[in-house]
């Protein structure tokens, strides 16, 4: 296997392993919540956040640990990652991703694929979605430009976080985003509300390449 295919398994099976958590938690947090949606919450962001930073700490010596569209297109406008790279990136994290909503069902007891009837609409939800995806960008940058190696703390405390302070439980991610229409349980997004949170998330994306290159410019 070349060293770029290892990247794009690398991608692919790291996005399914989030998937996988993101989707998991949230069955496992809303049964043993008793309906209390604050403690389902608790237990998606606790297990999402955790094994993000397990997963970048494991992958990020091998792909860079994207798992995110948004990721890589920003890497690759800053020259970061070739667009011939970033595409096929893009492809094993969006395959990557059903896959981990798949086996999640599938452990759970679940129908492999349940679209999700969870509604997430509005312009409260697309504006905390461009915030959630813009402070993630921004997190990686930042961080990785200062401090390496804090890199995979960073994200996962991130986005533990924002789980609690947006409207929209920060997906900050096209990949997630899709694959959780495939699950109709705690974590799941109604295929009809999809495109809102994409736009949000790709105007988010187009912001910080405009920013990165005007603070780049000597």
């Amino acid at each position: 296997m070349s060293e770029f295919s290892q990247r794009v398994l690398a991608e692919t099976l790291g996005t399914a392993v989030l998937l996988t958590a993101v989707v998991g938690s949230g069955i496992m947090g809303e049964r043993l919540a008793g309906g209390n949606d604050a403690i389902a919450l608790l237990a998606n962001s606790i297990a999402t956040g955790a094994t993000l930073v397990c997963l970048i700490l494991a992958l990020g010596p091998v792909s860079g640990a994207h798992f995110n569209p948004a990721v890589t297109v920003v890497a690759a406008a800053h020259g970061d990652l070739p667009w011939r790279e970033a595409w096929q990136y893009i492809l094993g994290q969006l395959i990557g991703a059903g896959l981990g909503v798949v086996v999640a069902n599938l452990m759970f007891g679940l129908d492999p694929v349940s679209l999700s009837t969870h509604i997430r609409t509005g312009p409260h939800l697309w504006l905390s979605e461009a915030i959630a995806t813009a402070g993630l960008l921004a997190v990686i940058l930042l961080v990785a430009r200062q401090r390496a190696n804090a890199v995979p703390m960073a994200v996962g405390c991130y986005i533990t976080g924002a789980y609690w302070f947006t409207s929209s439980t920060s997906f900050a991610n096209p990949a997630v985003t899709l694959a959780r229409t495939m699950t109709d349980t705690f974590a799941g997004i109604r295929p009809d509300d999809v495109a809102g949170f994409i736009l949000a998330q790709t105007a988010a994306v187009a912001i910080v390449i405009l920013a990165r290159r005007r603070l780049d410019r000597p």
